[in-house]
């Protein structure tokens, strides 16, 4: 437990060092350039539209249209022309975020990963166990799985504790699937990251946790007033920015951690004693001085 969590520290610190590198900066804006884009796309053509079929709907609800008429009577009049934006941005955000882990693990990770190869792990051999076909796939597939299971969540938010552990516990378990595959992809063969990623589940899973509240902090910043609504088109792309880093971190942090565990698993292989092969024919003894190699048969 103790050489664990040394790894684990260890592994951290430099994950940390290294995102301050120029190479990593200029990594970390490259997402934020596509989700950006994206960004802007979806709320041009889609967002008044959506916004418009959330309130008809909220409405249509009678817990939440009496709901409403009482924050009236409370004098929150203001809530009820920001909820239905509120609602939109709570749905769009995750898929932003789920757009931007995409891109990270298919873009800057392959990136992070050599730049911790070229600097720590020289000699160590690539295997190419997976293809970056066969890594984007997978992060697809973890990413709608983990979309899923957040969406599913959603209605246990409202339980003060569930709130603070159900998203980063999803989160984590998404960045632990992802990093994992994709750091393990280009030195690793397909055996070796299987091995790996069930020898060292739980720190994996530990590091996807810790992210995942990582993760969570630049979420805050819609929690600072109702300008957020107003401001929701920086701040969205100001949160992909910060999710990036987070995302940016994690992956060096993994590939430090799990380069790590190749590199030991692989020496460790090499100085095992090789077990004696049994002989594939038995030997028979050697012949007596004088006698015929020949059997012959009894008269």
């Amino acid at each position: 437990m103790v050489n664990m969590m040394g790894r684990l520290a260890d592994a951290c610190w430099r994950a940390a060092a290294y995102c301050l590198l120029p190479r990593v900066i200029g990594l970390s804006l490259l997402p934020l350039l596509i989700g950006a884009g994206v960004t802007v796309g979806l709320a041009y053509f889609f967002w008044e539209a959506a916004v418009a079929g959330v309130r008809a709907t909220l409405e249509s609800w009678l817990l939440v249209d009496s709901l409403l008429r009482w924050l009236d009577a409370m004098g929150a009049a203001g809530f009820r022309s920001v909820m239905a934006p509120l609602v939109v941005i709570a749905m769009a955000v995750p898929v932003v975020l789920v757009l931007a882990l995409v891109l990270v693990a298919w873009l800057m990770t392959p990136s992070c990963v050599s730049l911790v190869a070229e600097r720590r792990f020289p000699q160590l051999e690539r295997k190419r166990g997976g293809t970056w076909w066969q890594g984007l796939l997978w992060s697809l597939l973890c990413s709608l799985g983990a979309l899923l299971v957040l969406l599913l969540s959603m209605p246990f938010w409202l339980i003060p504790p569930l709130v603070l552990v159900l998203p980063p516990l999803i989160w984590g378990w998404l960045g632990y699937r992802v990093f994992s595959f994709d750091v393990l992809a280009e030195h690793a063969s397909a055996e070796e990251r299987r091995q790996l990623m069930r020898e060292h589940r739980l720190p994996l899973l530990a590091m996807g946790v810790i992210t995942g509240y990582l993760g969570a902090a630049p979420s805050l910043i819609w929690a600072v007033s109702m300008m957020a609504v107003v401001l929701a088109p920086f701040l969205v792309l100001l949160t992909v920015w910060l999710y990036t880093l987070v995302f940016a971190f994690s992956s060096l942090w993994f590939a430090h951690y799990a380069l790590t565990a190749l590199a030991e698993l692989r020496a460790a292989q090499a100085t095992a004693p090789l077990s004696p092969r049994p002989p594939l024919v038995e030997e028979l003894p050697p012949a007596a001085p004088g006698s015929s190699s020949t059997l012959l048969p009894p008269a």
